[in-house]
């Protein structure tokens, strides 16, 4: 096990190099960079002097440096101003449209878009499982035509249109505050009790429309699966011998159609957070979305960067436990065959 572990992990730092290349690639393909930009609006502004702190900047940076410069520098491996700093040496770059440090800039959006995504994968397996396992087993009821129906339509419903749905209804049916993570009058008030009981409430809309889609998805698959295995011969065998049905159920059919669900868990957070930049737009959330959206448009390069980079991290690190939990219930990954 200690030797798939040293594998799989070399593999992921690998990857997160490559992955890196590519994203710094995409993100220099436009013409120009945010202080070029800015240089000659302030020129044109006739602000000298603000244009020659821009200048300086550039060049403290790299900026005019040849691209393969640039991208060592930002990992960390050229030195910049004599000396390495990089995101090896744990420096995330400048945000130059915010005027700050980049960590400064993402780090609460950070925690809350874990928190927010985390909660949204729990809730996709909570009610996925259970509901696609039912499903296949009283395929032939009104209840599970009605799930089927439903899964149907969260399929086909957009996020973003849902979100919108939601803000406007519960606002008005219940007087439910939608928007951010935390009511304001809290926002800037120390952690207690009322504060979780605020975050809480205004997590249920923004976890029920990111997961919907995916929580259709997952119970549409797992009841194909489901249904294919429940008519093999292994599966007819254990309740010819007198198994209960619950049991030949989660002992055999069950633990067959988990591994592909297992090895999604790796796709899932970075899809969910990637798909919920509109959801986080319209809910007003606090989360790395938006903060993207506006450094790709404005092309705050390090900014853009360390947040694409961040869900790349997200991405093999998933896909690293998930790796690690399927060699755990599944003896042939471990040993290799």
């Amino acid at each position: 096990m200690t030797r798939y572990f040293l594998r799989r992990f070399a593999t992921m730092a690998v990857t997160l190099l490559a992955i890196s290349v590519l994203i710094f690639v995409v993100i220099k393909l436009p013409p120009g960079d945010f202080l070029t930009m800015r240089i000659q609006e302030l020129m044109a502004e006739g602000d000298s002097a603000a244009a020659a702190k821009a200048d300086f900047l550039r060049r403290a940076y790299g900026l005019d440096l040849p691209g393969w410069q640039q991208y060592l520098s930002w990992i960390g491996l050229w030195p910049r101003a004599g000396a390495y700093s990089g995101l090896l040496q744990g420096n995330f770059g400048w945000s130059f449209e915010y005027d700050l440090p980049v960590i400064d800039v993402v780090g609460d959006a950070l925690g809350a878009t874990l928190i927010v995504n985390l909660a949204a994968l729990v809730f996709i397996h909570l009610l996925a499982i259970p509901l696609a396992v039912f499903t296949a087993v009283r395929r032939r009821g009104i209840v599970a035509e009605a799930i089927t129906f439903l899964a149907y339509l969260g399929l086909a419903t957009p996020s973003f249109l849902l979100a919108l749905i939601l803000l406007f209804y519960l606002n008005r049916w219940f007087g439910i505050s939608i928007g951010g993570l935390v009511d304001p009058d809290l926002a800037d008030a120390p952690f207690s009790l009322e504060k979780l009981g605020s975050i809480t409430v205004h997590l249920i809309v923004p976890i029920v429309v990111i997961a919907l889609a995916s929580t259709a998805a997952m119970i549409r698959r797992m009841k194909a699966n489901l249904l294919d295995e429940l008519h093999k011969p292994y599966a007819v065998t254990a309740r010819a011998k007198g198994l209960g049905p619950t049991r030949a159920l989660l002992k055999y059919p069950f633990r067959m159609v988990l591994n592909p669900f297992v090895a999604d868990i790796g796709n899932m957070l970075p899809g969910l957070i990637s798909g919920s930049v509109l959801v986080s737009l319209v809910l007003s959330l606090p989360t790395v979305g938006p903060i993207l959206v506006q450094a790709l448009r404005m092309q705050d390069q390090y900014l853009a960067g360390f947040i694409l980079l961040f869900v790349a991290v997200l991405t093999v690190v998933g896909m690293l436990i998930a790796d690690l939990v399927l060699a755990l219930i599944d003896p042939r990954i471990r040993f290799g065959k």
